[in-house]
């Protein structure tokens, strides 16, 4: 057992699902769960061998759950910091990488992404692993997820590959779920799919729908970017497809140019969807509608490799441009904003709770008694947390992964005292090192090529205007 004590806890109380904050109290971890909260110190005498963790001046807060990432691009870091979505589809995405990759280097990269997660404070990834190019791709995700020491639902996207076709990935996702029965339970093998839109009613759409159900997958997962991007897997393309109304949870991710249609029918149907925030900003597909249904939204990360990792700041940015989109509203109406439209708590809880509840799982993402222990403690004496006294706008306002003291999943220590704590980092880390520079080396070599005529769906490419900081003669 282990004792959390003297810290400031964030707990979350289920019958009035409003968070409650316990200064001076104290958690007990049993095994992977918690065992007990308490609002003060705990009674003596503390069960025989149970380790005290002293957290005097620290904030203890559930981990942040992160339901949208392609961890097998962690190789390549710092590429693309001005990509769009367009320069990415045939630059970075599955559909041109596999020729960079062998199957350890998807094992490498995707491991190290989830050490890079964990470090800052994510213990929950839906992974949306679309290197699924040949058998061995797929397993080398798949197994480094299962060796990462976060909890994965690591969803194996059948991209109907040369090497692997959709009815031949369907045989062997069923080997890989037989295969690793007995693996990490931390990590779930479930389902990805993007092909409701170009093929709605044929026999792979079908196919991967019916084994979805007769394997009772743990979450289902899809992109949709509407609009003129034409990306679609809209909620009603799921929904005859069979899936939206099935028993199985499912996570929209983006939702871009999402209608009112659509999020009536996430409503109805309690499915969630993924808001990734910097990457809709950085991409340019943005995310007009999202605000309109937080209800049934959690945060995600996506393509990390070319911006932040950390659901920390999904959360900071998300409540910041959601603010300003919703006050110019009133503005425009030539009045004043009478109150704040968006709450620190509120984007607290988008990054911890919803994403547990995006899985179904109401025992992930927050602290009472029976939930998981995927906890955070935070050093409250670190420089840009002093003075703190509200710790959940301490968290969303100012802190930052640096001050991330322990993480821990399942109640076990990932991170402690500031560093990733994991058999094997160090080793690890070389081996992508050498991995990230091979790769890197040979995409630089590739020519970028312009964007001219128009985007394969349809709609024609735009001039975009340009802004400069320096002045110009």
């Amino acid at each position: 057992m282990k004792l959390f004590t003297g810290g400031t806890i964030i707990a979350y109380d289920e019958h009035t699902k409003l968070l409650k904050i316990f200064r001076g109290g104290a958690l007990l971890i049993k095994e992977d769960w918690i065992e007990k909260v308490y609002e003060e110190s705990p009674p003596d005498p503390l069960p025989s061998g149970t380790e005290v963790i002293d957290c005097t001046n620290k904030i203890i807060s559930p981990g942040f759950i992160d339901t949208h990432r392609h961890g097998w691009q962690t190789v390549f870091k710092n590429l693309g910091p001005d990509t769009t979505l367009a320069d990415y589809v045939w630059r970075y995405s599955a559909l041109v990488a596999q020729p960079l990759f062998a199957p350890d280097d998807v094992y490498i990269s995707q491991k190290v992404g989830i050490y890079e997660a964990l470090n800052a404070g994510t213990t929950t990834i839906l992974d949306h692993a679309h290197h699924t190019w040949t058998r061995e791709h797929a397993a080398a995700g798949y197994e480094a997820s299962q060796d990462s020491g976060a909890r994965v639902y690591f969803a194996y996207d059948f991209i109907d590959a040369p090497e692997l076709p959709i009815q031949e990935a369907l045989k062997h996702w069923r080997e890989l779920n037989e295969a690793w029965k007995n693996g990490s339970d931390l990590c779930s093998l479930v389902v990805a799919y993007d092909k409701f839109g170009a093929d709605p009613d044929g026999k792979n759409t079908q196919d991967v729908v019916a084994l979805a159900k007769e394997a009772n997958i743990q979450v289902f997962t899809s992109h949709h970017v509407g609009g003129p991007y034409n990306l679609s897997n809209t909620p009603a393309q799921l929904h005859k497809a069979g899936i939206l109304d099935s028993d199985i949870p499912v996570v929209l991710s983006h939702g871009s140019f999402l209608t009112y249609s659509d999020a009536q029918l996430l409503r109805a149907t309690n499915k969630h969807m993924s808001i990734t925030v910097e990457s809709e900003m950085h991409y340019g597909h943005t995310n007009p509608t999202a605000h309109l249904i937080l209800d049934q939204a959690s945060l995600g990360i996506d393509t990390h490799f070319t911006f932040s990792t950390d659901i920390l700041t999904q959360a900071r940015i998300w409540l910041q441009s959601t603010r300003s989109k919703m006050y110019a509203d009133t503005l425009d109406r030539w009045q004043i904003p009478n109150s704040n439209p968006f709450s620190v708590e509120q984007a607290f809880l988008l990054a911890t709770r919803n994403g547990g509840l995006a899985f179904g799982r109401k025992d992930l993402g927050v602290i009472t008694e029976g939930a998981k222990a995927d906890l955070l403690v935070w050093d409250g004496r670190s420089p840009s947390l002093l003075g703190w006294s509200d710790p959940i706008a301490a968290i969303v306002l100012h802190a930052s992964v640096g001050d991330i003291e322990h993480v821990l999943v399942n109640g076990n220590f990932v991170k402690r005292d500031k560093k990733v704590d994991i058999d094997g980092y160090d080793e690890d880390v070389d081996k992508f090192l050498e991995a990230a520079k091979r790769i890197q080396d040979k995409l630089r070599e590739k020519p970028i090529v312009p964007l001219e005529g128009n985007w394969p769906l349809g709609a024609p490419y735009g001039e975009q205007s340009k802004v400069d900081v320096q002045r110009r003669e």
